[in-house]
């Protein structure tokens, strides 16, 4: 008896050494885990600021890291709310963590000022901001524009049509049909060229064409008084919505009308709030929060959070204008 217990509590020991082990060990793809939902208050300096309004508006990010072997092979080791992403979709072959992190620090420093010049726009400011293409910030690694497009160009033109804005890119990309080659004018640094491409099928919708890049607004931008945001290690676009939002209280507009208000979408210059990945983990972030409401991007994205939602009251918005006007004009109730 004595025998088979000192058996027993090395095969134990084993067993939780295998275990720690395999929690320690990174696998080859990401997990994405949610982050409770943080006000921003205190990390959006505004010149002139004179907060309106009590409440707070949030800001919702994601947890990326790669996924332990413990948690891919057993499931009920992951957070709650999680999901796994393969490599090749966060990473397309070539590219590094390093430089997927510098991206996403780039992505934010856009989504800053994207956001100042909606913001003050609608505020009533002269901003100056001039679209000068389209920017390319990541390209799927299974597509034919993988060959000849990298992170950092801009495309120009279609076919001999000029296009500045995503929302131009992505109207005469809709004028074809998957499959359809496609001629694209591209700025890379200070030199201009011309890619041929191949439209594919919209993962989402098959008679959809599209090229696989993830696009941003590529402008000259001047405002008229400094704003200043620091999130510190937070990367990427989605915060764009926010971020125009608590702009918009610290100039006096009372955006909050005492409650706690969760939001998430990339701006386009235009005002236009773009959808963003991680929906179910940021819907799960400002739950954990406990927000009043949480706007998110209209469509795919407001179908996902309300799955997620759980209670929580979730606003779809197609526009920071919309998102404002439902704020400022309407008795919130929180």
């Amino acid at each position: 008896m004595k025998r088979f217990s000192g058996v027993a509590v090395v095969l134990g020991a084993l067993g939780l050494a295998l275990a720690f082990a395999l929690w320690w060990i990174p696998s080859s793809d990401f997990i994405f885990t949610p982050d409770e939902a943080k006000p921003l208050a205190g990390k959006v300096t505004v010149e002139g600021a004179r907060p309106g309004g009590t409440g707070d508006v949030y800001y919702v990010d994601v947890f990326v890291r790669r996924i332990r072997l413990l948690e891919r092979l057993l499931p009920f080791t992951r957070p709650d709310g999680s999901t796994v992403v393969d490599e090749d979709v966060l990473l397309p072959p070539g590219t590094s963590d390093a430089q997927r992190d510098r991206q996403n620090v780039a992505d934010m420093r856009r989504s800053e000022q994207v956001a100042s010049v909606v913001a003050l726009r609608a505020l009533g400011y002269d901003v100056r901001a001039t679209p000068r293409g389209v920017l390319v910030s990541s390209v799927a690694g299974d597509v034919p524009a993988a060959k000849v497009l990298d992170p950092g160009d801009v495309i120009v033109g279609i076919d001999g049509t000029p296009v500045k804005t995503p929302t131009e890119l992505r109207a005469e990309i809709g004028r074809r049909k998957p499959g359809d080659e496609v001629r694209l004018a591209v700025r890379r640094g200070s030199r201009s060229r011309e890619v041929r491409v191949r439209t594919v099928p919209s993962p989402a919708d098959p008679t959809r064409p599209v090229i696989g890049i993830q696009v941003d607004q590529d402008a000259s931008i001047e405002l008229p008084i400094d704003v200043d945001i620091d999130l510190g290690d937070v990367g990427g676009p989605s915060a764009g919505l926010p971020f125009a939002l608590e702009i918009a209280r610290m100039l006096g507009r009372d955006v909050t009308d005492g409650c706690r208000i969760a939001a998430t979408g990339e701006l386009a210059l235009d005002g236009t709030v773009l959808p963003i990945g991680g929906i179910q983990q940021k819907t799960y972030g400002a739950r954990e929060a406990d927000v009043d409401f949480f706007l998110v991007p209209a469509g795919e994205n407001a179908t996902d959070a309300r799955r997620y939602a759980d209670g929580l009251r979730v606003v779809p918005v197609e526009s920071f204008q919309q998102a404002f006007r439902f704020l400022t004009t309407k008795n919130l109730k929180c």
